[in-house]
């Protein structure tokens, strides 16, 4: 295998075992009825360079494409089974501290 795809198949074993970061992106201003976007990892700073540079998530090519930039808000431990279970629940706002939330002392969201 090249490093490449080594490295790629590692990361999707990692993802259905693994624990990573979960973590809260607030646009600066909305797009359409977008204000925040939950993502999961296992390299924060890697990820974030990504979206940064365009190269990440759907959601963030738009709302860069429309000058909406963003700021990360809050992280949290976990997989992407609980990653997937805040998707769920719906109301990042309800998480997000510039929104005005106090998130909770012991890290569940």
């Amino acid at each position: 295998m090249t490093p490449t795809l080594a490295a790629a198949v590692y990361d999707a074993a990692q993802a259905t075992t693994g624990v990573g970061t979960i973590y809260l992106l607030h646009f600066d201003r909305p797009y359409q009825h977008a204000r925040h976007y939950t993502g999961w990892t296992l390299d924060l700073d890697n990820r974030l360079a990504k979206h940064a540079a365009g190269r990440g998530a759907r959601l963030l090519q738009v709302a860069a494409a429309f000058g909406i930039g963003w700021h990360l808000t809050r992280t949290w431990e976990g997989t992407r089974a609980t990653e997937r279970a805040i998707k769920k629940q719906g109301g990042a706002s309800r998480r997000c501290p510039a929104c005005g939330v106090q998130p909770r002392t012991g890290g569940a969201p």
